[in-house]
């Protein structure tokens, strides 16, 4: 038996080959569209805070101005619970809300308030050990004085 002609049909079999080119991209395609839904889940995420700063930051200016000083902590805890509602529905053991009182009054006549809020992003990894970093908005907020 020649083995040569045996050996030129299997070289020149094209069979299968859709399937080996289709194992070798199938994880790079994966891995980028977990990206992609990771960096939209991030972006969704940060817009949350930015909503909820400027609501924070609203609320804290109208109850200001009705002669309703609330404390910082009493601001904060608010801010907590509106990211747990609509439109937010953000986790509630991700976020953390922190108001300060700036160190140095930029505004003669207004009280300036720092608000930040940061929430640990979603994961599609995490059944891996792998989280995300915290994501951080920062404003600041003038009450005036009346």
């Amino acid at each position: 038996m020649n083995s040569k002609p045996m050996f030129l049909r299997i070289t020149r079999d094209e069979n299968g080959a859709i399937a080996v080119e289709f194992a070798l991209l199938a994880p790079i395609f994966l891995l980028l569209l977990v990206g992609v839904l990771q960096v939209g889940m991030a972006m969704q995420n940060y817009n949350a805070l930015r909503g909820l700063s400027a609501d924070v930051a609203r609320y804290a200016m109208v109850q200001y101005q009705t002669g309703n000083e609330l404390s910082n902590s009493q601001l904060e805890t608010w801010a907590e619970n509106q990211a747990l509602g609509a439109p937010y529905l953000l986790d509630q053991n991700r976020i953390n809300a922190t108001i300060t009182n700036a160190a140095t009054q930029r505004v003669s006549g207004a009280t300036e308030l720092q608000v930040v809020v940061s929430y640990q992003l979603d994961s599609f990894l995490g059944f891996a050990g792998i989280e995300f970093p915290f994501v951080t908005y920062t404003r600041p907020v003038f009450l005036l004085d009346v």
